[in-house]
Order: C-alpha cells, then structure tokens, then sequence
C-alpha cells in the first residue's frame, strides 16, 4: 500500500513531518511529492530540516503565477504523477493551491483523498483559502479534523460521516521541537514584538500596507517584521523601509522562529498557522484580519482580530487568562490519522 503525501508551501512541511513519521513508524509506503509552490530555501528546505521531513522523492517544480495558473499547473503534474503509480490514497494538508490541486486531481482518477486540518471555516469567500479549504473537504473522502469547531463545521455541512476529531498536527511539530536548546535570532535581545504580513488582501494595497507598517513602527518596543518574499517584493515596489520601531528582516526557519517568538512579548499576524503556535506557546497575538478561522485561539482573549492599519499600541496591554485550554489535542493527531487511515484501506 503506497499513500502519496503531498506538501508544497512551508506551514504544510510542518504539517506533513508528524504525519510523515507517523507513516513510517507504520510500515506504511509513502511517496513524498513536493509540487514546488514555495521554493525559496527558508521557506522550504530549512523548514524540512528543522521538522525532521525526509527529501522529497519527487518535486514537481510548479513554482510561481497567478492562482488559476499555479493551480492548472499542479492539477496537470499530480495527475500526470497519479497515472503512473498505484497509489492507496493522497493526503494534502491546510488550503493552499497545492491542497485544493492535489484534490482535485486524485478523487477524478478515483483515488480517496485524506485532508488534514479539515473543518476550518473562516466564513470569508473573498479569501482564496477559504475556497480552497471548502472545496477540498467535499471532495476527500477522508477528513482529519483539527478541533471540536472544525468537526461542528463539518457536521453543518453534512459531512460528519467522513469526519474524525484527531487534535492538530501543528501541535504535534511543536512540541517536538526543543525550544529550551533552539537558539533565537540574533537581534532577539530586550523586550521586542515579532511579526508577519503574507496575505495578497494586507500586501497588494500599498495604502493599506503602508497603513499596516506605520501602525506597528510607531509602538514603544521594536517590532520584527519578517518578510516572506511576496512582502519583500511588495516593500521594495512601494518604497517602504524599516522606520521607527520597525526593523524588516528575512524569514527564519521554523525551529528559530518558534524560539523567537516564545521569546518575543507578542506576535502581530495574518498568519493562521502562527496564531495556533502563540496560542500554544502562550504569547499574545493579533491577527491584522477582519475574522479568523482559528476561533479556539480567542479563548482568554491570548488572541484578537483587529482590522489591519488600526492603532495597535493599546491592544497589547489587554487582559489574558491564564486558563490551561488545550483545544488542538494533545500531541498524537498524527498517529491518530494514520491509525485511522491504515484502517479504512485495509477495510477498501
């Protein structure tokens, strides 16, 4: 039996390494295909590294374009891919065209599709996410979901009987990372905020993103913005720099990232991923969004969505409870998926 993991962007290389031991620890064949949706190193093979995922054995090379283009690019390789092999079943991973792709291309050659961080609704069509994520779920006949929300969203759906509750992977990734011995980086000194900026709704406006950068360069601490390189490529076309408080460096791999920000006095995001891994290192977020699919992460107020280019410097000292709230499970989603995974293709 051979399943056919597929990743593409950095939050699904996180995702993917439980998943990926899990599979192994299994006897289970995987074929690791990578369709080269993110490339650069930090947001690929460093990630890799950090989170123990193995090379890819096979990496389609999609690159960049537009989402009909990137996705039409993927479609045709995963299915070119699909055709020459006999495959069990295809797992993707979260809403990005990789997954949505993939999907789609396994379940029209009638091979059942596995979607890991099934459920999340975000109630925003305008976001290609959303759409994504939606479309995915209906078409895979297996549904790993995250949270108790994501199962309830499945349920509204009428999708419950495809549907398993298995805790999140992304706090399996986490707790396997040796923060205490995980340097940070080297301009992580003092009281600081970090920060990320990614989504084509907060970078593709330049008032909207100069709003974004003057709202976080006039706060008391400095605050660190990593710039993914569609952001970078955004600052350098609209002439927007580091100022005041501001300081723009380039991406960290994971295991830094994740010290850096234990260490950091709360994270300014659009990031879904990143609001997750606060909330489970217990760091106060603020999402730049209009609403989020994580709604677990507001509990005792440890994250808040705030409209992007909004004042920012009393959101910060807002009161937090110090509850001990575990909704994304207790660290065994991956062997949880792969038990219930191996299963139903043994029942096929």
């Amino acid at each position: 039996m051979t399943v056919v993991n597929i990743v593409g962007a950095r939050p699904q290389f996180i995702k993917a390494g439980p998943v990926s031991k899990a599979l192994r620890q299994a006897n289970i064949d995987e074929l690791l295909v990578h369709t080269g949706q993110h490339y650069d190193p930090i947001m690929s093979q460093r990630v890799m590294e950090d989170i123990g995922l193995r090379e890819p054995d096979i990496n389609l090379g999609v690159g960049s374009g537009s989402h009909a283009v990137q996705t039409g690019r993927m479609i045709e390789g995963v299915e070119g891919l699909l055709r020459g092999i006999e495959a069990a079943a295809v797992i993707v991973y979260g809403d990005t065209n990789s997954t949505i792709a993939s999907a789609l291309a396994a379940t029209k050659l009638h091979i059942p599709t596995a979607h890991v961080e099934a459920g999340l609704r975000s109630r925003n069509r305008r976001m290609p996410e959303e759409i994504n994520r939606v479309v995915t779920d209906h078409v895979s006949e297996y549904l790993f979901a995250p949270t108790q929300t994501a199962m309830d969203n499945l349920t509204a759906e009428g999708l419950e009987g495809r549907s398993v509750l298995t805790g999140d992977v992304m706090f399996d990734a986490i707790r396997a990372v040796d923060i205490d011995h995980v340097p940070t980086a080297q301009w992580a000194t003092g009281a600081f905020y970090l920060a990320t900026i990614h989504r084509a709704e907060n970078t593709d406006d330049p008032d909207l993103l100069g709003a974004i950068v003057e709202s976080m360069s006039g706060l008391n601490d400095p605050v660190h913005l990593l710039a993914h390189p569609r952001l970078a490529s955004r600052l350098a076309e609209f002439g927007i720099g580091s100022s005041g408080s501001l300081q723009i460096h380039e991406p960290l791999a994971y295991a830094e990232m994740i010290a850096t920000l234990q260490r950091s006095s709360g994270l300014f995001t659009d990031s879904g991923g990143l609001q997750k891994e606060a909330f489970m290192l217990r760091v106060p977020c603020v999402t730049l969004r209009t609403e989020t699919e994580w709604p677990e992460t507001l509990e005792g107020g440890w994250n808040i969505v705030v409209a992007p280019g909004s004042a920012l410097g009393e959101v910060m000292q807002r009161p937090i409870s110090e509850n001990q709230a575990k909704p994304f499970g207790d660290g065994r989603a991956a062997v949880r998926i792969v038990e219930h995974l191996s299963l139903a293709l043994s029942e096929l």
